[in-house]
């Protein structure tokens, strides 16, 4: 019987026609101005057909935002000696915007092959586990051969934008999974290979108003100055990393982070003092803390802020995540390690991250999830490109994975 690597190597035009069909379909969430993922869906399940794969099932989550009407996810399976304990790749269809596009030395969504990488929108991000789970799943498809377990690859929708149409709706709508199976995310590693992401940084996203009162920039005292109060806020925002100030070497950076982000235009002349000021932060929390206790530490310095500046302070939070880990002991986690050293030689390094990837919606409802690639980590850049090897090297463990 033909190796994994020859059978890879043999599939190198193919990995590259699925990365170059799956880009050119643009699959961008309606928060980023995009029509959702169902134009890419429809053409990888037609593809999915045409490779062999018989058992497809699609399951479409209601959005009016998008023509289509809904946010499809796929779930091709591959039945197993064993169905008790399924094994689950789970890959997003959906990509972030291109952003400037004079960043670009190619056109985005046109994937060009060149010293052995493929460049592109969402070659690496998320594409590469998607096309490393497809041609594992193959490998014993096309070879006629029966896994272990039974193999579930789930394309999913909606992982950029915080999965509400992705796996969070399949999770509390259609309960696909068992407490008993396997789950990996090939949406996250190192260069290597070598770590795998049992633990995420519990997340606080903050989109912040202050109101004080608009006013000419040489009377001062006749308003309330909205961007001095905000800035001010920031920066005691960003010193909680000095009261929630724990270290846990799992993460790096092995501290809680509070980090201001996005902020929106106030005013439209430099003599005019703002009455409104709008700001972002992006939280990332140590697990050993709860939301519960940094909200009302944000609440205690907010409260503060509005009594010095005479300002009012609101806050929404859209995005606000927190999960347990999986054990490093949990027999997904163990599985992952060993096939990454009968594959590669290589040993496995257990570590947490600062968020956030559809592995801690799984955790937090109790199933255990590790995540795992081999990437250079150019997701959401310019000329993001996917290292073709790295592919061929993810879907040789993966392979070793399924036995």
């Amino acid at each position: 019987m033909v190796s994994a690597k020859e059978y890879l190597n043999s599939k190198h035009k193919e990995i590259i026609d699925l990365e170059t069909m799956l880009t050119s379909h643009i699959a961008i969430a309606p928060e980023g101005e995009g029509d959702g993922e169902n134009d890419k869906v429809n053409a990888l399940e037609s593809w999915l057909k045409s490779k062999g794969f018989t058992d497809i099932e699609r399951y479409e989550a209601p959005d009016s935002r998008v023509s289509s009407g809904s946010r499809p996810s796929l779930v091709a399976t591959i039945a197993g000696k064993d169905d008790s304990s399924r094994i689950w790749v789970i890959a997003h269809t959906d990509v972030v915007p291109v952003g400037d596009l004079k960043l670009w030395n190619s056109d985005p969504w046109k994937v060009i092959e060149k010293d052995g990488k493929l460049y592109g929108r969402g070659v690496e991000d998320d594409q590469q586990g998607l096309c490393s789970g497809v041609f594992a799943a193959l490998y014993y498809l096309e070879n006629k051969i029966t896994p272990a377990h039974t193999i579930k690859l789930l394309f999913a929708a909606d992982e950029e934008n915080g999965s509400e149409y992705g796996v969070i709706w399949l999770l509390h709508q259609k309960k696909l999974f068992r407490k008993e199976d396997f789950i990996l995310i090939p949406d996250g590693g190192d260069f290597e290979g070598r770590t795998i992401e049992v633990a995420e940084k519990n997340i606080l996203w903050l989109q912040i108003k202050v109101l004080g009162k608009q006013t000419h920039g040489s009377m001062p005292d006749s308003g309330a100055n909205a961007c001095l109060a905000a800035c001010d806020l920031s920066l005691r925002l960003h010193n909680l990393e000095k009261v929630f100030d724990k270290k846990d070497n799992l993460f790096s950076p092995n501290y809680s982070t509070f980090q201001p982000t996005k902020r929106a235009k106030n005013v439209d002349s430099i003599n005019i003092i703002p009455g409104e000021d709008n700001l972002c932060f992006d939280c990332r929390i140590l697990p050993c803390y709860s939301l519960d206790q940094v909200l009302a530490q944000i609440d205690k310095v907010c409260h503060e802020v509005e009594k010095e500046y005479g300002v009012k302070i609101s806050y929404e939070t859209p995005q606000k995540s927190e999960s347990p880990a999986t054990p490093v002991s949990a027999p997904v986690a163990q599985k992952l390690a060993a096939a990454l050293k009968a594959a590669h030689g290589i040993d496995a390094e257990f570590i947490g991250i600062g968020g956030g990837t559809v592995g801690a919606e799984l955790r937090r409802e109790g199933f255990d999830a590790v995540v795992w690639s081999t990437l250079d980590n150019m997701c959401h850049q310019p000329n993001e490109y996917c290292v073709i090897d790295n592919l061929i090297k993810d879907a040789i463990t993966l392979i070793e994975f399924f036995k």
